[in-house]
This record gives structure tokens, sequence and C-alpha cells, in this order.
């Protein structure tokens, strides 16, 4: 595998092997000297067209505790903004010597174009496209699932996850299901007709239009931010009756499962999609799911620019 673009393009055995490594080179974060000296001298560039705090950052502290040299371009301020193509962009970070390239972008599919053009040599991986895909997202909420309710180890077989909120423009949902699913858990998309995508019959998942019958069954249920940013209609009466009909407050964190546990892709509309108690609460594991990614990314660095078993 030379790319990360797609949760499709991992296959059981290479989701296991990702969330495998991650494992090992989370003990790193526990050394006084947080480094490894694995990607010494290789070149990874921060790409984002999209503003980000986690997932840019993330990807940053992976990269550096890898001992990679790493190069943030934002787009805001750069030659992007003065009318530069993604083309001539790629062409420039290639004569810089890049050998990974993590682009974030506002357009489905860019990643993918970048990838299969010969515009660049390096690896490229997808830190989320438009309203398509998020892969290292699915990685670090599986790895964060696996840590909590499979002891660490092995696939996802027979949990039941349900992701509820704005699936329309949620690439995080479509990288999740197609992931979750492959390691065997069951997922089930919540969300009022308005959000729910075209199409969604196709996806390996069920759905519901209402919560309060899906949470009594779960073992973890995914709540999704409302991109108000990407809505150019109303799509709901409002956002108090939103989060009546499908935030997760404290009524309805107590008709869980008592091992279930509430995950968030962040940033949070506390108040909105999930109340403060709940965002609070023991059970939700948001602050693990940053520092999961840290580690989830280091290995997908690693593994990407180290050279896959198959491939060594």
């Amino acid at each position: 595998m030379k790319h990360l673009l797609s949760a499709s393009d991992l296959t059981r055995d290479d989701a296991l092997l990702i969330l495998d490594t991650a494992a090992e080179l989370a003990t790193v974060t526990d050394r006084s000297v947080k480094k490894l000296p694995t990607l010494r001298g290789r070149t990874v560039v921060n790409l984002f067209f999209e503003d980000s705090t986690r997932t840019r950052i993330s990807f940053e502290v992976a990269a550096k505790r890898l001992s990679a040299d790493v190069i943030n371009f934002a787009a805001k301020g750069s030659s992007v903004s003065k009318g530069e193509s993604l083309k001539d962009t790629a062409l420039t970070l290639e004569a810089m010597g890049a050998d990974a390239v993590v682009i974030r972008h506002s357009a489905s599919g860019a990643p993918h174009r970048l990838a299969h053009s010969d515009w660049i040599q390096g690896a490229v991986i997808n830190a989320g496209d438009g309203t398509h895909e998020h892969p290292t997202q699915a990685l670090l909420d599986a790895f964060t699932l696996r840590q909590h309710l499979r002891g660490g180890a092995g696939d996802l077989a027979g949990l039941r996850v349900a992701i509820v909120g704005d699936v329309l423009h949620s690439r995080v949902a479509r990288s999740n299901v197609t992931l979750l699913r492959t390691l065997g858990a069951e997922v089930t998309l919540v969300a009022p007709p308005t959000l729910m995508p075209y199409g969604v019959d196709g996806w390996p998942c069920s759905t519901s239009f209402d919560i309060d019958d899906v949470l009594p069954s779960v073992d973890a249920v995914m709540m999704l931010r409302v991109q108000a940013e990407r809505m150019q209609a109303a799509y709901f009466p409002s956002a108090h009756e939103y989060s009546r009909r499908y935030g997760i407050d404290a009524a309805r964190m107590a008709v869980l499962p008592e091992h279930a546990i509430v995950l968030h892709p962040g940033p949070m509309n506390r108040g909105m999609e999930i109340s403060a108690d709940v965002a609070d609460s023991p059970r939700a594991v948001m602050v693990e799911q940053v520092a999961n990614g840290v580690s989830v990314r280091m290995s997908v660095l690693y593994l990407l620019l180290g050279g896959m078993p198959d491939e060594a």
C-alpha cells in the first residue's frame, strides 16, 4: 500500500496491522524522550486547504515523534490564496523532496487526484476531503473502541456502534461505516431524514430516525458535529429541536448499557449534539481519541514510509 486515501483501501489485515503498530508506538508517549529515529531524513508535508487544529497538529506531532522533518503548508496566506493550482503546489512540494503529503481539501477526491497523478512521487494521506472521507479518524476511532471494549487486541467483531447526527455532511461517518464493518462491527446510522445521505441504503450498515430506539442496545455511540458551515438550507427546525430529538444528554446516557462509551470526532457543539455533563463524563472518551490519533498517525506514517511488510 503506497497511499491511504480511503477506509475502503484497507483490508481487515491492513487495518489490524495499523492498529497493532499504533498500540506498540503508543508506548513512546510514556518515555522521557518521546522520539524514535525511524523516519530520520524523511520529509512530511501537511498540506491543508481547510482549517484544522486537531488533525494537523496530530499529524505534526506524529511525524516529529518519528524524527521526520515537517513542513506545514496552510492555503491561507500562501500562493494558493493567490490562485495557484493544486498541480502547481504539488510540483513545488515534489521539487522540495516531500516523502509524504498529508492533504486536507474542501473538494471531495482531491487526495485521489494528487495520488494518481505524476505530480508527486511520495505517499499521499487523506486527512479529510470535502464530505467524502477521513480514514485516519476512522482508524483512531476503531483504536479507541478496541482499547475500551476489546481489551486492546483483535478486531471489533459483534460490536454494535451507533453513529448519530449530521451524517449527510460527515466524512467521518463514511469512513467509520466502511472501516468498522471491515473489522466486524455492526453500525447503525441515526439522523433526521434530511441529514441522511442519498443512497445510504447501499452502505454496509442499518439506519434509524429514532435515537431512543437504538441507544439501549449499543456498545458505543459516536456523536457527529452539526456542520452548519456546509448547510445551504434549513435541515431541521431549530437548534433546540435538533438537540431534543437527536442530542445525547444525561437522560439518554442513562439508557445506554453500563459498559457503553461515547465518542465524538470534535470539535463539539456543547448543548446541541452533546450536553456538557455527557461531554465531561468518565464514559466520554474524546480526550483519549485525540491522544490515540497521534499513535495511529505515527503508525500510518511508519508503515507507508518504512514500507508495508509485503513490500519489504
